[in-house]
């Protein structure tokens, strides 16, 4: 049986990718206690990177928020492989990090972060709204747009 979050994004229509395995000497997300650290996502969907260049001159604010959406769909199918696949037991995401990879007069960065914070209020209702940070950089692993990563209370 399906938990009301499954349930949620099926309402939704939102399909989930498959977690993505770490690229280098790190773990996908850590297990604290009742915190869940989810390592930064880049837009990869199964298996396939999205989103490549520089906001503000290869993409629009809008395209990017479309990025950064797809991290945040990574962060929500890492939680479910953290979880043993029951997104009920998410208690609260708790904070997002966005990193923006733009041009040095690009100053939307928060607009471009809202693509993630967005979905997780979504997805979690109010269990979603969270502590945020959304900063440019000058470039991004595999020359991504977006990157981002979270900070999730469990049950």
């Amino acid at each position: 049986m399906a938990g009301s979050i499954d349930a949620r994004l099926s309402e939704l229509g939102i399909e989930l990718p498959n977690a993505a395995a770490p690229a280098a000497n790190y773990v996908p997300y850590v297990i604290s206690g009742k915190t869940l650290y989810i390592s930064g996502q880049v837009p990869f969907w199964n298996g396939e990177l999205k989103g490549v260049g520089k906001v503000g001159k290869d993409m629009t604010a809008e395209e990017a928020q479309k990025i950064a959406r797809i991290c945040a769909l990574n962060i929500i199918a890492q939680a479910k492989a953290a979880c043993g696949g029951d997104l009920d037991k998410v208690a609260r995401v708790v904070k997002v990090g966005g990193f923006v990879n733009a041009t040095d007069d690009f100053t939307q960065h928060p607009m471009v972060v809202n693509g993630a914070s967005d979905l997780m209020v979504e997805v979690f209702g109010d269990k979603g709204k969270h502590a945020r940070f959304a900063v440019g950089a000058g470039s991004l692993p595999l020359g991504v747009a977006v990157e981002v990563e979270a900070v999730i209370e469990l049950a």
